[in-house]
């Protein structure tokens, strides 16, 4: 027998999603044991029990990778759906990967794939606050003072967001630089100054860079992008 793992860690190191987003595929009853649904106490024992997660079998992976993706519209970033186009629908990779964050259907740009838990969990924890940049378009000239009110903090979600760096490139249109994982967060803020989104794209995550990447293509990240981010966020890189 090797060691016990709760369900949830055993569901990342098999690239299937983020230990979050793994905790919410076993409340929706979508990972079994042995045949019967999963709770998020559960603990496997990766070489004996029988993990499915959509009626397919799980297993670890051992050859971890790491893919960019300029996201078209249009598409969810979820894994677990049955009837709408996904992510993973518009790739061909032959490891099991899962997006890294999500983009909201209609939002393009970057986003990462891969198969590495731990990568996940380091992106996405809020206590980690790292960097996210978008360009926005909205439907009509946004003045300075709405810049300012999202700058500074806007009300949303029921909690006040994090201060922002934001820089106009037009009379309609600015980056914005985030250091939280909200819902719809920017399509929020926007509304909160009673303003609509035309356009959103994310061109940033840390220092991985969309630059040219065409919509719907997807690359590896280059050997530099994967060590200044491993070195940037203090974990061990596990690959060469």
């Amino acid at each position: 027998m090797s060691e016990k793992l709760r369900i949830h860690k055993y569901l990342s190191q098999a690239g299937i999603c983020s230990r979050r987003k793994a905790e919410e595929y076993i409340e929706r009853g979508l990972v079994t044991i042995n045949w019967e649904k999963a709770k998020i106490w559960d603990m496997i024992d990766p070489e004996v029990d029988d993990v499915k997660f959509m009626e397919e079998a799980v297993e670890e992976q051992n050859n971890l990778v790491y893919y960019k993706l300029n996201k078209p519209g249009g598409i969810v970033t979820t894994c677990a759906s049955t009837w709408e186009k996904t992510i993973l629908d518009i790739v061909d990779i032959k490891e099991r990967v899962f997006p890294i964050g999500r983009l909201d259907k209609e939002t393009t740009g970057l986003i990462i794939l891969t198969n590495d838990g731990r990568l996940a969990n380091f992106l996405m924890h809020p206590r980690y606050e790292h960097e996210k940049e978008y360009v926005v378009e909205t439907f009509w000239p946004i003045n300075d003072e709405q810049l300012e009110k999202m700058r500074k903090w806007v009300f949303i979600l029921w909690k006040k967001t994090k201060k922002a760096d934001i820089k106009r490139i037009s009379s309609g249109k600015f980056f914005i630089v985030l250091k939280e994982w909200r819902n719809r967060q920017i399509r929020r803020m926007v509304e909160a100054v009673e303003w609509t989104v035309k356009r959103l794209k994310r061109i940033r995550i840390e220092n991985i860079e969309l630059w040219t990447l065409e919509i719907g293509w997807y690359k590896h990240l280059s050997n530099k992008e994967i060590d200044w981010l491993f070195n940037k966020l203090q974990i061990k890189k596990l690959i060469d």
